[in-house]
């Protein structure tokens, strides 16, 4: 099989960080993509910049100088946030390559998958299985890859209590199904008729609207006892979903961290996040004082916002095997600045897949 690679290609392009993006056809959706074509992220994003960090396509060539290659040409495979990294270094060993120094990033420090013709590297792309079709698959190697890796290290167990705020959107709507697949009791955090629809079509156990909630931690304490719910996965890019999860989290709880605000900062009690304290007082008549118990658990607070290849592989094998599905919209690449504005309202119910041009 050959292949005739083309020495110019239509791409969408953000000549520098806060300016429009502009739809180049001479060039040789997502909120992440939306920060690198913002400029509201505390880290600098390479530009010119071609944003995307999810896609799928075939792979037309391999560098002549690459000694060994998992993949061949002809294969189907899918460009992820992390594009590559050293492989040899301590983070690299221990398995943990989404926190390599030498990391590159598609869509952010090296041109993403808003193009025709994407240059990744043959040790990070993902295979994807036959028969999965291809936009769904592009959802999941970032959203669905993000939260599955979220849900597998939240300290959690069958039966157990996890609150997704934004659960109707891109990531949302997708943790609902990788939380109950783990067997996962879930309440589904966000609001609008069509995102409520969404969410309990979906397998979400509980619904609750953050406009009409009067108490939103009250709300989610008495829906799991009145102890609060074991694991909170904060996919809403808002600090409120932060700090509403502290308070509503039980002792050993655990905060997952995926949606990232631009411009967020978190406060919360040093103490009672340390110490989740719940102190019983009893009146000891001989001593004529009060004795107390202290039940003292940690809290732990995960960053989730990228993932492994080995995430990436097991996250796409759930949804190939139909456990997963994504709820996406095709839309054309000319659509990216609308589809943009659309993220930037939270007007968009689960994810927009762009059609690069034949």
């Amino acid at each position: 099989m050959s292949y005739t690679i083309p020495k110019t290609q239509t791409a969408a392009v953000v000549p520098t960080s806060g300016a429009a993006i502009e739809i180049r056809h001479d060039h040789p959706v997502c909120h992440t993509d939306l920060h690198a074509a913002l400029g509201d992220w505390p880290l600098p994003a390479k530009t010119p910049l071609v944003g995307g960090h999810e896609g799928v396509g075939e792979i037309v060539a391999i560098g002549n100088n690459t000694s060994h290659s998992p993949v061949k040409i002809g294969d189907r495979v899918g460009v992820k946030w992390l594009a590559d990294s050293c492989l040899n270094c301590e983070q690299c060993r221990k398995g943990r390559e989404q926190n390599c120094l030498e990391a590159k990033l598609s869509g952010f420090t090296v041109d993403g998958t808003f193009q025709q013709y994407v240059v990744s590297y043959v040790n990070h792309v993902t295979l994807i299985p036959e028969g999965f079709d291809s936009n769904a698959a592009a959802s999941i190697l970032c959203a669905g890859v993000t939260v599955y890796r979220a849900i597998k290290y939240s300290q959690t167990s069958p039966g157990d209590w996890i609150v997704l705020p934004g659960a109707g959107g891109g990531l949302g709507h997708l943790a609902i199904q990788y939380a109950k697949v783990a067997g996962l009791q879930v309440i589904a955090v966000d609001t609008g008729a069509d995102k409520k629809k969404l969410c309990l079509e979906l397998g979400a156990d509980k619904w609750i609207d953050f406009q009409e909630s009067k108490d939103i931690v009250e709300e989610i304490k008495a829906i799991t006892g009145g102890l609060g719910a074991h694991s909170a996965l904060v996919t809403a890019a808002s600090s409120s979903g932060y700090k509403q999860a502290i308070e509503y989290l039980r002792g050993g709880g655990t905060l997952m961290a995926v949606g990232l605000p631009g411009k967020a900062s978190l406060e919360a009690s040093i103490f009672f996040t340390v110490f989740k304290v719940r102190m019983d007082f009893e009146l000891v008549e001989v001593q004529a004082a009060h004795n107390f118990i202290a039940s003292i658990r940690a809290s732990a607070f995960w960053d989730h916002t990228s993932a492994t290849r080995q995430d990436a592989t097991e996250a796409i094998a759930i949804a190939a095997r139909g456990e997963v599905k994504c709820k996406f919209s095709l839309k054309s690449l000319d659509a990216l600045s609308s589809v943009y504005e659309g993220l930037t309202k939270g007007g968009v119910a689960g994810r927009v897949v762009l059609e690069m041009p034949k």
